[in-house]
């Protein structure tokens, strides 16, 4: 095939405007308007990139969202975007791109050369080639992945942003064809507030490529160019143009994916612009106008570069000016494609049209197509296409009268180009993507939408199966005054269009060469992934019965196109092999996204810390003063451990434990979640939200609760502090604190309404420090004259409100250390204040800094859990040995109560929590760590249980870990081991509190 360029009336290109442009490494001049693909075809470029699995060459097939073969790589660096279709890429100055399935490659040309041995590559031979040795696995895949050829993800940042956009319109008209436009009009002229949507940068559909028919006696696109122009106009009407709807959801959520600078050269793009916009429609009624898409007929060697379907070789002469070739030969079952050979005829190419009718056309149509030069072959259908990196002629033979077999020989011909049209598709995806299923329709060989779409959606025109201009607009017409209900008489008529006259088209998917299946050149089904018609043929033949399942084991339809030029042959196909009706066979699920859509769009400005925000507490400068080294928990930059010169984490660690244990420690507990609980009902509210009682908890009193999800299990723990009858001042973990408000509002707002309660997340209000060991008191005397701190005034498990340097605070006397130790909670504002002056305050007593890492040493020698990691979702009060947090007695329900009455929940097996010491005292577990009953139990061992934290306890002088272990309650003094990467050693379950079990330093 050698494309070149032919002046058209109406093209679509401005040739005043010429472009220069790089593709692997050429350069090649275009035109404003063009695609990349029209650019390389008007440059005679055909071979494009290999295939995914045989490595055969492939070139352009399609002309817009169901391109197949033509993915590319554009520009490069931090602008890198994979796997583009050339059909959907505008052409800008200075365009540079790649072929995505790496033509150039050594790798791809060794992969064309093994592709030859093809027959030894069935369907599902990866299954049966690589299934031994197992350990072999990851070496197999690595090579297959790298074997595949795609383009290569970006391995800078994204140097562009995106964002997204909500709406809320009466009427939502996806598609800007013929039928979209006049249901746009109809619903704009009624004043709905309407949305209107197209995947391309201008609005028309097919008009842009027809040039016969007129409506309402205008040419088509200015017929369409009217309906623009009077859609602008309305102040209740917005237009989208590069905007591709990609997924239906239920309420009629549409999501659509709007192109505002890619067709921008990267030099002139705004900064200040987002280059993509994900665009969130909620629409009260939606137009289906998705239209049709033109599927080739299937023959041998029918993916050879040069071979396209007759719409793109239309589409391309009259919307770009290019002829895909100066020879060609069209292959045919329908009429639609004579419009094809005639336009390209008059054009001066020379055109033989194979139909594969033994009477054609209707009679006007073949008349028409001889006087324009159209040699007519009528009955004949492609054996084989010759050529060897890109069509040089074709092989026909005489079809037999049924259409299923060979009556003869045919001529061989020689072209430079093949194109084909097997009819049209209706394109139903988004019908389907929310539970909608498509009709066979018989008459017009395709699945459709039913007109009377369902309540909400709308299907207007072709993809109802019309693929009559008048049809598809009188079919939009009533559709749209149904759904909408509105007057017949008050909107007019339908556009009207001249009714031609059509032949039947013939039932053919499968062009027949005279041999059995497999047999011969290979038949191409799916394109992207190689799939040929003696794949599904074989499929069927190992007992895959389902069109699901043959889906799966050909991989038929799992390309970027979603199958858009291939399922309806592969479901075709699949029926003749099970021997049943196309109907009964029916068609796979049709998922989002529609078409492929980058991440960048999908995430909008939820990137960075955008999406992931760091949260510093007010200390946060005092702690850098000190050299902190941070980690993050729950977004949150909390101090790890703060080293002094020449310590490393386990030194650091080791000296802030014994500060908390012998003297006096500090940390920074800003983090916690907190929760502002206000009402005549907050103890009621508690008491159904906790496991444990409320209703007694005086003013000034603390208490520990645990918080369970439905299912009984632990989801959250915190202390709560009674404030005042009517306050409660409620803590929950680091991470959990978002999640825990989220649960709680859910119940108030859905369940439990009547509840005079209300809630306020007040984790940023606080600041709070921490104050632990011995020397704690004594350090906060210093600090504080109107609270009472002697241990009778102010016992454990107490609050106090009062001022803290000078500054009010609420003061807890809580400890997740075990020693003596109070919260100091104070205005987020003077929080960094107070850490100062408590630092000054205990500097007599070698107050010490410490971090999280030293706080989860000190809370594993007290047997304190941590929410998510000493548990994990499964876990009851009772696993936990925490059973004496729930008050199964209380004379009202908490949520979770019901589900721990489940024999289940009480069961032997159930993992519980356990503290484990190494025989070694040295050896520190690594979390994670599996356990098993004996060192010898055979693989597939059975897992007893794990470890969940691990570390070495300064105050002991040795390891502790926590596991949770099955039946772990009564095995204390049994000998476990503990097994990872290998490696098993002894450990002898004990109890999970290792530092003073009766509790005196807490309530020292």
């Amino acid at each position: 095939m050698s494309g070149y360029r032919i002046h058209r009336p109406g093209e679509r290109i401005d040739r005043n405007r010429p472009l220069a442009f790089n593709f692997d490494r050429a350069a090649y001049h275009g035109f404003a308007g063009d695609t990349l693909a029209s650019a390389l075809l008007a440059n005679g470029v055909r071979l494009l990139g290999r295939s995914f699995k045989y490595g055969r060459p492939r070139g352009i097939v399609g002309f817009g969202a169901e391109e197949p073969n033509a993915l590319v790589q554009l520009e490069s660096g931090a602008l890198s975007t994979p796997d583009l279709k050339a059909t959907q890429v505008e052409l800008y100055q200075g365009l540079q791109a790649s072929s995505g399935l790496g033509d150039a490659s050594w790798g791809m040309r060794l992969k064309g050369a093994l592709g030859r041995l093809e027959r030894f590559l069935p369907p599902g031979f990866y299954y049966k080639t690589f299934m031994r040795p197992a350990s072999a696995w990851p070496f197999y895949e690595r090579r297959i992945r790298e074997a595949a050829g795609y383009g290569e993800a970006p391995r800078l940042p994204d140097a562009e942003h995106y964002d997204h956009l909500h709406h809320h319109v009466d009427v939502l008209v996806v598609g800007g064809g013929a039928a979209g436009l006049w249901a746009a009009t109809l619903a704009g002229r009624a004043g709905l507030k309407t949305l209107l949507l197209d995947e391309q940068a201008e609005m028309g559909g097919w008009l842009l490529s027809e040039r016969r028919q007129r409506i309402d006696g205008l040419e088509a696109m200015d017929w369409a160019r009217q309906r623009l122009s009077e859609l602008a106009a309305l102040p209740n009407v917005q237009l989208l143009p590069r905007a591709t709807v990609f997924a239906l959801h239920e309420g009629n959520l549409a999501l659509a994916v709007e192109l505002l600078q890619d067709h921008l050269p990267p030099s002139e793009r705004d900064p200040d612009r987002p280059r993509q916009r994900l665009h969130k429609i909620r629409a009260r009624q939606l137009a289906l106008a998705s239209g049709a898409i033109e599927r080739p007929l299937v023959f041998g060697n029918n993916d050879l570069p040069g071979v396209m379907t007759a719409a793109a070789g239309h589409s391309y002469l009259n919307r770009y000016g290019v002829a895909v070739g100066r020879r060609l030969l069209l292959q045919t079952q329908n009429d639609a494609a004579y419009d094809a050979a005639l336009e390209l005829a008059l054009s001066g190419v020379a055109v033989t049209l194979a139909d594969a009718r033994p009477d054609g056309a209707a009679a006007w149509r073949g008349r028409a197509a001889r006087n324009a030069g159209v040699e007519l072959l009528t009955g004949y259908g492609i054996a084989r296409v010759n050529g060897g990196a890109g069509v040089s002629g074709a092989e026909l033979v005489k079809l037999a009268a049924d259409g299923r077999g060979v009556a003869g020989k045919g001529p061989r011909l020689e072209a430079d180009g093949v194109l084909s049209s097997g009819g049209l598709s209706a394109t139903v995806h988004l019908f389907c993507h929310n539970g909608g299923r498509p009709l066979w329709r018989q008459d017009c060989l395709s699945f459709v939408c039913p007109d009377e779409g369902r309540p909400g959606v709308a299907c207007v025109g072709a993809v109802t199966g019309r693929w009559d201009l008048g049809e598809a607009l009188a079919q939009a017409h009533a559709a749209m005054l149904a759904q909408l209900g509105l007057a017949a008489g008050g909107q007019g008529a339908a556009p009207r269009v001249e009714a031609e006259e059509l032949a039947a088209p013939r039932e053919i998917f499968r062009l027949p060469d005279g041999r059995r299946e497999g047999v011969g050149a290979k038949a191409f089904v799916d394109y992207q992934n190689d799939v040929a018609a003696a794949d599904i043929h074989l499929a069927v033949r190992e007992n895959y019965r389902s069109i699901e399942h043959v889906k799966r084991y050909t991989a038929l339809g799992f390309g970027t196109d979603q199958g858009k030029l291939s399922n309806v042959n592969g479901f075709a196909i699949a029926a003749e092999a099970l021997g049943k009706p196309i109907a009964e066979v029916g068609t796979t699920t049709y998922r989002p996204a529609y078409t492929p859509v980058s991440f960048g769009a999908l995430a909008g400005a939820n990137v960075g810390d955008t999406f992931d925000p760091r949260r510093y507490t007010a200390m946060h400068d005092s702690h850098a003063a000190r050299g902190a080294e941070y980690e993050l928990v729950g977004q949150w930059l909390r101090p790890w451990y703060f080293p002094q010169p020449g310590e490393d984490l386990h030194a650091a660690v080791r000296r802030e434990c014994r500060a908390a244990r012998q003297g006096v420690a500090a940390m920074d507990a800003s983090t916690l979640g907190k929760i502002d609980v206000r009402g005549p009902d907050a103890r009621e509210f508690l008491n159904r939200v906790y496991s444990n009682a409320w209703s007694k908890l005086e003013p000034g009193k603390c208490r520990y609760g645990l918080m369970l999800d439905e299912n009984g299990m632990v989801m959250d723990d915190g202390v709560t502090a009674c404030l005042a009858d009517d306050h409660f001042h409620m803590t929950t973990t680091t991470g959990g604190a978002a999640r825990v408000y989220g649960w709680l509002e859910r119940w108030h707002q859905t369940e439990w309404p009547e509840l005079k309660v209300r809630l306020s997340s007040i984790t940023d209000h606080w600041a709070t420090t921490a104050l632990v060991g011995p020397q704690s008191r004594a350090v906060l005397r210093k600090l504080c004259a109107d609270i009472d701190l002697a241990p009778q005034a102010f016992p454990f498990m107490d609050g106090r409100v009062g001022t803290v340097a000078g500054v009010p605070a609420r003061v807890f006397r809580i400890s997740f250390s075990g020693e003596l130790a109070y919260e100091i909670n104070v205005d987020a504002g003077y929080g960094r204040y107070l850490w100062e002056e408590v630092m000054r305050a205990g500097a007599e007593f070698g107050i010490t800094p410490y971090g999280t890492e030293a706080m989860h040493v000190l809370r594993a020698e007290k047997g304190f859990i941590i929410v998510g990691q000493d548990s994990d979702g499964s876990m009851s009060p009772n696993d936990l040995a925490m059973g004496w947090a729930v008050g199964m007695k209380k004379p009202f329900s908490f949520l979770g109560r019901r589900s721990l009455l489940r024999a289940d929940t009480a069961g032997a097996g159930r993992k519980q929590l356990v503290g484990l010491l190494t025989e070694d005292p040295r050896l520190v577990l690594p979390e994670g760590a599996q356990i098993l009953n004996d060192r010898d139990d055979a693989a597939p061992a059975a897992m007893q249980g794990h470890v969940t934290s691990s570390y070495h306890s300064e105050c002991l002088g040795r390891s502790i870990a926590m596991a949770v272990l099955k039946d772990g309650s009564r095995r204390e003094g049994d000998t476990v081991q503990v097994w990872w990467r290998g490696r098993c050693e002894p450990a002898r379950v004990v109890s999970a509190v290792f530092v003073d079990k009766e509790g005196e330093r807490q309530h020292a």
